[in-house]
């Protein structure tokens, strides 16, 4: 009897980690020393406006490769604007702030209207699905003028 009462509390908990239930990151192992960072530019930075300005993203720990090639400890860089992080265990959203950069890229020239903006980095899998743990940088907010 009591092996039973262990077994069921253990399967549930399998089964909500297989299906959904608590997971919160995608299947894809990332390394844990993992970081992403934004190079360019700084937390607080004025940028011109009305003109585009260059963003480049940094990793260490983890090597870049294009969209739909799976090579362990590999990744894309998304850039988040002005958005929170999407849910962990599911595809990036691929819209105006979420870009995607599946060729490989580490660095972009992007233009925003005037005003207070956020930036962050998160990595995606082969299919744009963050990494376990999830990898992703600090938010900066940026000023264009």
């Amino acid at each position: 009897m009591n092996r039973i009462l262990v077994f069921v509390p253990v399967f549930a908990a399998s089964l909500m980690l297989l299906f959904g239930g608590a997971a919160h990151a995608g299947t894809t192992p990332a390394d844990p020393k993992a970081i992403v960072y934004i190079g360019w530019p700084n937390n607080g930075q004025a940028m011109p406006a009305g003109k585009p300005f260059r963003v480049w993203f940094g990793l260490r720990y983890m090597g870049v490769a294009p969209k739909d090639v799976e090579f362990k400890n590999t990744g894309h860089h998304h850039l988040l604007i002005d958005t929170d992080l999407p849910p962990m265990d599911q595809p990036i959203p691929s819209d105006r702030n979420h870009l995607h950069f599946g060729a490989g890229e580490t660095e972009t020239s992007i233009q925003l209207p005037p005003g207070k903006h956020t930036l962050q980095l998160l990595m995606g899998d082969a299919h744009h699905i963050p990494h376990n743990p999830p990898i992703y940088s600090k938010k900066i907010t940026i000023y264009v003028k």
